[in-house]
């Protein structure tokens, strides 16, 4: 077998498409736009819920053009691309809009695409009528650790795959819209996980998911802490836990927030940390009994999930634009993905484990 060579980034091969950000919160200022201002994208315009808000983003990242409302920047013909960092419940109108605008070329939504599978799917075939590349932003697949984990199991290093976990003990800062919703981690952090784990593996045939409610978080909510079991039809086993709770969260507590992986195969094992939430590069080791005679090998970058993975995203975008292909980030794809988690909820709700159906996906 050749040596194996890691690549934790992608190239960035097209910077040609003119992009319009709706949204100034977080992950818009901090993630998206940062990931764009390094790889060089050309952001044409913001807007917001906010005037305000959107203006200090745009003054932040000497973006030119305001726009008072989305509809207002999506209607702007200099606009091709239309990126959403908007709340579920709000952005399938938004796609909407965008898919019907004749300039705009590809939008960019983020995960959950919509608060329900029904909508999503609706959403997927409206795109392909339309003609247009809907991509959602399931930015973990282009986190560093993730991109190189792949890139082993692909070149066989690993052997055949026996079993993977993703182990999560971290706080996210929900979001304000989530507390109108009935449902919180499987939706929103759990979907991280589980799309990673397709990205990896394939799709699973059987999903079994436990819950109970998170003592930290004061607003009503189905899923808190959640773990979720995967079998695919290989046989391979695969677990996503994501405990939001993660402890006290009392002065003088010593906070051991975290999230650590590891694949385990025939012929080796790779295991690895992601770096949110504290701000790290992610990592990864791994020992072959093929490529390394069994020592613990290390690569080493110094780029991020957060926000570096979002150069990947919007890079697979246009780079679907330029050459007429599918973004790997696929609505089609995502609707998939969605399905998983609906499966997943279905299985708590019903206490037993579901096999999963994309006959309709």
């Amino acid at each position: 077998m050749k040596d194996f060579i890691a690549k934790p980034d992608p190239d960035v091969r097209v910077r040609d498409y003119r992009i319009g950000c709706i949204g100034a919160g977080m992950i818009m200022a901090e993630c998206h736009l940062a990931a764009y201002a390094e790889a060089g994208f050309p952001v044409v315009a913001i807007a917001s819920r906010t005037r305000v808000n959107a203006a200090a983003v745009a003054e932040r990242w000497s973006i030119a053009k305001v726009h008072d409302t989305p509809d207002a920047l999506i209607a702007d013909p200099e606009v091709e691309i239309v990126d959403i960092a908007y709340p579920p419940d709000q952005q399938p109108d938004i796609i909407r809009q965008a898919l019907a605008a004749p300039h705009i070329k590809a939008v960019l939504a983020q995960k959950p695409l919509a608060l329900s599978l029904e909508d999503a799917r609706a959403l997927r075939d409206e795109a392909k009528a339309a003609g247009k590349a809907l991509s959602v932003n399931q930015n973990m697949r282009y986190d560093q650790s993730m991109q190189v984990l792949k890139q082993l199991l692909d070149a066989g290093v690993l052997g055949d795959p026996v079993f993977a976990q993703i182990d999560m003990h971290a706080i996210p800062h929900w979001q304000g819209f989530l507390e109108g919703y009935d449902r919180l981690t499987l939706s929103n952090m759990s979907v991280h996980h589980l799309d990673a784990l397709r990205f990896l593996f394939g799709d699973p045939e059987e999903v079994t998911s436990l819950t109970r409610t998170d003592p930290r978080t004061e607003f009503k909510h189905e899923d808190g802490i959640v773990v979720t079991t995967l079998r695919f039809p290989s046989g391979l086993m695969a677990l996503s836990l994501e405990d939001v709770w993660s402890g006290p969260r009392e002065d003088g507590y010593e906070d051991d927030q975290h999230i650590t992986w590891r694949v385990e195969g025939t012929r080796g094992v790779a295991r690895g940390t992601i770096g949110w939430p504290t701000g790290a590069a992610s990592t990864l080791e791994y020992a072959s009994a093929d490529t390394t005679g069994g020592k613990w090998v290390s690569p080493e970058w110094d780029t991020m999930w957060f926000p570096h993975a979002f150069i990947g995203v919007m890079e697979q975008l246009q780079h679907a634009l330029h050459t007429g292909t599918e973004p790997v980030l696929n609505v089609a794809d995502n609707v998939r993905t969605m399905a998983l988690v609906e499966a997943a909820y279905r299985s708590i709700d019903e206490g037993r484990t579901v096999r999963l159906d994309l006959t309709d996906d």
